[in-house]
């Protein structure tokens, strides 16, 4: 039998009334949701309540996905589904790191709720913005990236998607070349230019907000966006450095089944990490916490 991974979500995948569900059916989800309206007042009712253009700023979306993805966690995990290993897109690595246990719940909120506000600060400074890359190779967006003086490939998701971040006035002729190449460009639900050098500042002052928490030895093995291989020992510079740096998700994904695992959990609001994961083996099983919650329940 394989193993399980549990896989948490970035930012795009918000949706005012996310949680609601999960924290009126179960009592492990409501307890997180508390928790994080204990440190923050006025979350959950962001999550089950806020508009979209409010969960859109950036310092809002990564506490609120940070509740939900918790809540949904710990839902699992109260039903004795434990993982064998786990990941998060993102500002989902941030959750995944509490789920492992590198840091208890409430710290890694607190630090969600800075790296938010941190990411936001730096996304106000310009006006810059992220999209999807479909339909054309790594090689082939690296190319034209290379053609803007400001535009950068900056997730690598799944075969034929790269995401970009970059300059808002570089983005017009960016996406008039991935037209001429044969490609698409999707513009993201985000406000800023995440894992690029715009937010090179931003993890800086992140790394400072790591040296003042309690980090402990991860219970559960957690893959980094960074090097696509397992923490060891290296927490505070991988969660700062990933807010600058690429996301290396379809090598974590096949580091992952490499390892053994072959049921993959997205724990988050939507399916966009199964959609990615499917493209990248059809060996493997994708499917989101709502889906999983259902099978469990109908057994």
């Amino acid at each position: 039998m394989g193993k399980i991974a549990f896989v948490f979500s970035g930012q795009g995948d918000q949706y005012p009334g996310m949680g609601k569900e999960l924290a009126e059916k179960y009592a492990a989800a409501e307890a997180v949701f508390a928790a994080c309206d204990a440190i923050r007042p006025g979350t959950s009712a962001q999550c089950f309540a806020g508009s979209e253009e409010e969960l859109k700023e950036t310092r809002n979306t990564q506490p609120c996905l940070f509740a939900t993805e918790l809540a949904a966690a710990s839902v699992l995990m109260d039903k004795g589904v434990v993982p064998d290993a786990a990941a998060g897109f993102s500002l989902g690595e941030v959750a995944a790191a509490a789920a492992c246990g590198l840091f208890d719940m409430e710290t890694g909120f607190r630090l969600v709720c800075r790296r938010g506000e941190l990411m936001q600060r730096e996304a106000e400074k310009q006006d810059t913005s992220m999209a999807a890359v479909v339909k054309l190779t790594e090689e082939q967006v690296r190319e034209i990236c290379g053609r803007h003086e400001e535009v950068y490939p900056v997730n690598f998701n799944c075969p034929g998607q790269v995401t970009v971040s970059g300059l808002s006035s570089q983005m017009a002729g960016f996406f008039e070349d991935v037209k001429a190449a044969g490609g698409r460009a999707i513009p993201l639900k985000v406000k800023g230019a995440f894992h690029s050098p715009f937010m090179r500042k931003a993890a800086d002052d992140f790394a400072e907000a790591l040296a003042q928490a309690e980090i402990r030895e991860n219970t559960i093995p957690l893959y980094s966006n960074m090097t696509a291989g397992l923490y060891a020992g290296n927490a505070a510079e991988l969660l700062s450095g990933q807010i600058f740096s690429p996301v290396l998700w379809e090598k974590i994904i096949r580091n992952m089944i490499k390892g053994g695992v072959d049921t993959f959990i997205e724990i988050g609001p939507g399916k966009t990490l199964c959609n990615m994961i499917r493209r990248i083996s059809s060996d493997v099983t994708a499917v989101s916490v709502t889906e999983y919650l259902s099978e469990v329940e109908a057994c």
